[in-house]
């Protein structure tokens, strides 16, 4: 069985640094068992923690769920005791309503650039040294943290599902996809090395590389210095990752996704990657000309379609989760693509039935599994 498995102390992968929580729900206690989800991205979280008075509102989407930015670190080894209490905090009410996390870390190039290091572009962040320094100090200071309201340290949190390396990296210097491996490899050696109880991904969009150019078909003109194959076969990453936003992508990749055209991605998954795949974003924009509530229905209906039958059939699916979550109030974080849940009543009919769905056949297969 290929479906989400737990490795030591429950599945935990990425965190770090400012500002973005993917949300799991209906998580297991249990370990090494089968695991099934559905969830939701919601970013935001932490930014509007660090403010009192607005935690309710990440009270109220874990709580719905289950039944400007702030920076977490300011400079290189400096952070702002207000936002990462905040974290705490989103960690804290995560698992008070049974939800489980994934956490995302940022760049660095910025800082190193503003301290007199030489630094060419953005895609020096895989390869400069003061950089990767900067980044590892980062990860070892957040996952060795004690959370100042459970007490528990992230590193040993059950809270938290997995920990991703970032989010959506990409390497305009290097299409191959070598110099990405080459910053994976180290750094997800690095984090095992402190932490090997979570899981672990890289954060990847899917997009394919040199390991396999037949594949490239499905995506052209979207080389973005990354290999779905060989990035996720790194002996730490524990499941691999795919993204897709067809509104906002060229007509080709929107018919393509449409076919079905991910199902590639689940096949070379289990029969070479041999890991399970996680449909960790997707959305429907309201920005899209064709755009209607019913559009965005019926579009998710069918892709969760697909992830539980995928998932019923014993393949690598472990589920999706759709981008992004909002709670009422907080327009500044629209992207077209956000649902209220107290509001977007037939969407949120739609989650929830997945939800129970892939609840169930979680259960079959812990029953089965025996």
């Amino acid at each position: 069985m290929a479906c989400l498995r737990k490795i030591s102390c429950l599945l935990g992968l990425l965190v770090i640094v400012a500002s973005v929580c993917d949300a799991r729900v209906r998580a297991p206690s249990e370990f090494d068992r089968p695991f099934l989800f559905n969830g939701f991205n919601s970013y935001w979280m932490m930014n509007v923690a660090a403010e009192l008075s607005d935690r309710i509102k990440v009270s109220d989407v874990f709580c719905e769920a289950s039944a400007a930015d702030q920076a977490l670190q300011v400079s290189p080894g400096v952070y702002d005791k207000r936002v990462v209490q905040a974290l705490d905090f989103v960690i804290s009410e995560a698992a008070r309503n049974g939800i489980r996390l994934i956490l995302r870390r940022p760049q660095y190039t910025q800082w190193a650039r503003n301290a007199g290091v030489p630094i060419n572009n953005g895609d020096d962040f895989y390869t400069n040294a003061v950089v990767k320094g900067y980044y590892k100090n980062h990860v070892q200071r957040m996952l060795t943290r004690m959370n100042s309201i459970t007490r528990v340290a992230y590193r040993n949190d059950p809270t938290i599902m997995a920990w991703e390396l970032m989010n959506e990296p990409r390497c305009q210097v290097d299409y191959s996809g070598n110099t990405v491996n080459e910053w994976a490899q180290e750094m997800a050696s690095f984090v095992k090395s402190i932490d090997n109880k979570h899981l672990l991904g890289i954060g990847m969009e899917g997009f394919y590389g040199d390991s396999m150019p037949s594949r490239k078909q499905y995506y052209p003109g979207y080389q973005v210095g990354t290999d779905y194959i060989k990035n996720n076969m790194i002996t730490e990453i524990d499941f691999a990752t795919i993204h897709a936003y067809p509104d906002i992508w060229t007509r080709m990749l929107k018919q393509f996704l449409c076919r079905g055209g991910w199902k590639s991605h689940l096949a070379d998954a289990e029969t070479i990657i041999r890991k399970p795949l996680v449909f960790t974003e997707f959305g429907k924009s309201k920005k899209d000309p064709d755009y209607n509530p019913s559009v965005r229905d019926s579009y998710m209906n069918a892709l969760y379609s697909d992830i539980y039958n995928l998932a019923r059939n014993g393949g690598a699916f472990g589920g999706g989760m759709v981008w992004q979550i909002l709670a009422e109030g907080m327009d500044s974080y629209d992207d077209g693509d956000e649902i209220v849940l107290s509001k977007d009543q037939s969407t949120r009919a739609i989650i929830s039935q997945q939800s129970n769905k892939m609840a169930s056949l979680e259960h079959n297969l812990i029953v089965h599994h025996g």
